[in-house]
């Protein structure tokens, strides 16, 4: 997958997977995945009011699935 506009978030605080742990997720095609490759803190402060346990951000990626996850080469955070 090359430059796809997704919605990023926290898996647990904005797509509702179970854990206590942050993890960042993607959603795209009407599912969500677990993403390898960067972290939630890379993109700022997961938890500030824009981060990605309080808001579902757009994000432009490249990256493939593998065994169900999505393993990210390119994350970009789009402006609003």
């Amino acid at each position: 997958m090359e430059d796809q506009i997704v919605e990023a978030g926290c898996a647990q605080c904005q797509f509702g997977f179970p854990g206590n742990d942050c993890d960042l997720a993607v959603r795209f095609d009407g599912k969500v995945y677990f993403v390898r490759g960067t972290g939630i803190d890379d993109h700022g402060d997961a938890h500030a009011d824009d981060g990605f346990c309080n808001t579902i951000r757009r994000a432009r990626v490249s990256g493939h699935l593998e065994s169900g996850i999505f393993m990210v080469s390119k994350l970009a955070l789009l402006s609003d």
